[in-house]
């Protein structure tokens, strides 16, 4: 019976960022359709260890729980993903989680996404408009290109492709795949192309998508099914007639 049916997690833990990292063990009583969440959820209701040891509450991050936001991300069972949208009865038990490696852990599973938002500012991933004044209606996009631009605009921000990305490490300056196909979209829109040039010179410096090793783990993690390794391909061919531009003098 259900009622007697129980979850473990084994938990990696970190009291502050400078603190060394641990595990907890929990168990918690089985409901049907749990995930991952719910289960955290369950602990912070009563922190004790399977052991019977009291403890402080597991600190997680999340907010619209429905898989868009990407604030949830951690490690489930080795594998990065959004744990609003990992149910349990597809877990393997005892369910391992972790936070992920990638970014600055902040305390348990929470981790500091900071440098994926530095990155986002450094290829201009917007539409700059002056003002605030109304502009009214801006130019349309033709269908076609509407509909996969915004397969690349279902980014949540989430950091699983950097995450499972080999080349954004300590040892590499990579912006990561999240914000190198963000120029592909935004110099797409037919006002956001006015700074095409600029965008895709930051893709060109340092950390950009030289820095690819084209393992193509991002695609295969995304939890969105985002073309990522599509757009890379499209980016470099852009920056090549950029680097010819430039080369001769040629406006953007």
């Amino acid at each position: 019976m259900d009622a007697d049916r129980h979850v473990r997690l084994v938990i990696t833990r970190r009291d502050h960022p400078e603190a060394p990292s641990y595990t907890e063990t929990f168990d918690i009583p089985y409901r049907p359709n749990m995930n991952v969440i719910s289960a955290l959820m369950k602990i912070r209701e009563n922190p004790v260890t399977a052991e019977g040891e009291k403890t402080t509450p597991v600190a997680w991050d999340m907010s619209c729980l429905e898989e868009v936001c990407g604030a949830c991300s951690m490690v489930i069972n080795g594998w990065a993903e959004q744990s609003c949208a990992s149910l349990i009865d597809k877990l393997d038990q005892p369910i391992h989680l972790a936070p992920m490696k990638t970014f600055p852990v902040v305390r348990d599973l929470i981790v500091d996404r900071s440098q994926m938002f530095e990155s986002l500012k450094k290829v201009k991933a917007w539409i700059p408009i002056d003002g605030t004044h109304d502009l009214g209606p801006g130019p349309r996009m033709a269908e076609n290109k509407r509909r996969w631009a915004y397969e690349l605009s279902k980014c949540m921000t989430c950091g699983v492709c950097l995450e499972a990305c080999p080349n954004v490490n300590d040892q590499s300056k990579f912006i990561g795949p999240a914000a190198a196909i963000q120029p592909r979209l935004f110099n797409a829109h037919p006002t956001g192309k006015m700074h095409k040039g600029e965008r895709l010179r930051a893709l060109m410096g340092e950390g950009g998508l030289q820095d690819c090793g084209n393992s193509q783990n991002c695609v295969e993690s995304c939890p969105k099914n985002i073309p990522i390794t599509t757009s890379i391909a499209a980016l470099n061919r852009d920056m090549t007639i950029q680097s010819f531009r430039d080369f001769f003098g040629s406006d953007d």
